[in-house]
């Protein structure tokens, strides 16, 4: 027997077969990511409570935002985080279940791999359920009519029915409906564009109560007047000119030198620039604005010339806050003066004012005529609680796009995937060959969210389970499921209980993809690499240290 050849580094390991399959199931299903959200799905949903690096709290039950505040070892868990983020990202709601589909799909795989089955074949049977759940879904999935607020009104509460929220009901549904309906725009062939992240502000201000949020058509920002004595802090149907140029005296590039000869000199330069400055406050007023919204800088001088003109000004503003702006009262963004026409006056607001609202002035651009932004108004007791809204309306506010998007609903309750899972079990008879039984699993595996949902409204799982696969059985009945907040048996339909389709599809494809590529990992190199080529490695915010899984590394995306 030769002395062993030494290939990898001494302080490098390797794992390889299904010892690596084991411990990538084990850490994505079992121990870390699948069991802390599992608790946080469905109406009757436990609060987690994070303590972030900055020392602050996180308490909230969003999948996705407990997972992003986790600071994870194995690779595996790190790859179960992307899915819910890539599910976030794209509709915006189902973080909770993507993981705990996936991580039931892993889960059952298990058991092939004991029996040593390759998993590439595991693999294949998975892609056949998921193209014949997504075929189950298209047959249950029934139109609505977008423009009926009541369908939508349900459709949005039974998506937010699993959050904090729910308490307060419609009213985030509302809001979430209205901000919605406002920025959508018809691209034409029935297509709507809603961008939700672009036009629709959510301004947190503590205080007050919950129902004093709203939905303001038009926009507020964080600023006050200029000069608050002088200029009108109140205007009707005002007219609005922004900028995105400076209202003061340029300043040269780099540092310049003049030396004057003459005392007179000196008095000429101090003249051309306020000349020059009231020039560009002469090209402003001839369109006899209202009011005047810079991104930039704004002289005393040229404040002077405007309050004297009555018009109200606002300097330093956000782009993005402009941008809305813009939007909502129909103005357009100019960057020279001089360049001003009178189509880029903003005339659609009708009402111009500053309010002070807790111990902050904000500006008001409101009741305007056709805005295609807007700000939603959070108020509430305390910072934790906002937070927590605001991130229930922004998940509110995803399933309506989704659903203008895609008018397209699915029983929501766990009725879907029992449905799914159901008629899987028939389908996994015709089936040849050894994808036989990992596909019937894969059925199997869907029934993890009815069975979640049960539990966590602690009703009896067995019996409710049982039940439910009783009237599923042939693939039919399909809309009944588990009412999330009693726990009892009934008919989604009556209910209200429902989901969005793309939300449901994007889903499962999230779910099944991931599973498949953890299954297909089988061999994790890890250890520390010593040198790094220059510029290979990411920036130097902490000595990197390679988890076991330098093998993956193509999915994972640092933090």
């Amino acid at each position: 027997m030769q002395a062993p050849v030494l290939v990898l580094k001494d302080s490098l390991k390797r794992e390889s077969g299904s010892k690596v399959q084991h411990a990538n199931i084990q850490a994505s299903k079992h121990r870390a990511v699948a069991d802390i959200i599992r608790t946080t799905l469905g109406p009757r949903s436990m609060l987690k409570m994070l303590l972030d690096a900055g020392g602050g709290i996180v308490v909230t039950n969003d999948g996705n935002a407990i997972l992003r505040e986790l600071d994870l070892a194995h690779p595996a868990a790190k790859s179960m985080i992307e899915l819910s983020r890539t599910q976030d990202e794209e509709v915006g709601d189902g973080t909770t279940s993507v993981i705990v589909l996936a991580g039931e799909m892993l889960h059952v795989a298990e058991a092939f791999i004991d029996k040593k089955y390759h998993p590439t074949v595991i693999c294949r049977a998975y892609n056949g359920a998921l193209e014949d759940a997504i075929a189950v879904l298209d047959k249950i999935a029934i139109s609505i009519d977008v423009k009926d607020r009541s369908t939508m009104l349900e459709l949005v509460k039974s998506c937010i029915g699993t959050k904090f929220t729910s308490q307060f009901g419609d009213l985030i549904a509302d809001l979430a409906i209205d901000a919605t309906m406002t920025v959508g725009v018809d691209l034409g062939q029935g297509l709507r564009e809603v961008d939700i992240k672009k036009y629709i502000k959510v301004e947190k201000v503590p205080g007050g109560q919950l129902e004093d949020s709203k939905v303001l058509t038009g926009v507020m920002i964080n600023k006050d007047v200029i000069a608050p004595g002088k200029m009108r802090r109140k205007i009707v149907n005002p007219r609005i000119i922004l900028l995105d140029c400076p209202l003061e005296y340029k300043k040269g590039e780099n540092q310049t030198n003049a030396e004057l000869v003459k005392e007179e000199d000196w008095g000429v330069l101090l003249k051309m620039e306020e000349e020059y400055i009231e020039n560009i406050c002469m090209q402003i007023l001839k369109f006899k604005p209202d009011v005047v919204i810079t991104e930039k800088g704004l002289s005393d001088l040229a404040c002077h010339y405007l309050s004297k003109a009555g018009v109200s000004a606002i300097r330093r503003l956000r782009k993005t806050d402009n941008n809305r702006i813009a939007k909502a009262c129909g103005a357009v963004i100019v960057n020279r003066p001089d360049e001003l026409q009178e189509s880029d006056v903003g005339t659609g607001a009708g009402l111009f004012e500053v309010k002070k609202i807790g111990d902050e002035f904000f500006a008001f651009i409101v009741d305007c005529k056709d805005p295609k932004a807007c700000t939603v108004l959070l108020r509430g007791a305390s910072k934790d609680l906002l937070n927590e809204v605001e991130r229930n309306l922004q998940d509110a506010m995803c399933v309506a796009r989704n659903i203008i998007k895609n008018p397209k609903l699915v029983p929501g309750g766990g009725a879907t995937e029992l449905t799914v899972s159901a008629t899987l079990k028939q389908k996994s008879s015709s089936i040849e060959g050894i994808e036989k039984w990992p596909y019937e699993a894969a059925a199997v595996a869907f029934e993890a969210i009815p069975r979640t949902l049960a539990q966590n409204c602690g009703v009896n799982v067995i019996r409710t389970m049982t039940a439910l696969q009783g009237m599923h059985a042939n693939g039919e009945n399909a809309w009944m499921g588990i009412d999330g907040s009693t726990g009892v048996i009934s008919d989604m339909k009556d209910r209200k209980i429902w989901d969005a389709y793309n939300v449901k599809a994007q889903t499962f494809k999230t779910a099944i993809e991931a599973a498949c590529m953890l299954l297909r990992i089988d061999d994790i190199v890890s250890g520390i690499k010593k040198k790094q080529a220059p510029g290979a490695g990411q920036a130097p915010s902490k000595p990197k240290i390679e988890e076991e899984g330098d093998a993956d590394n193509e999915q994972m995306i640092p933090e």
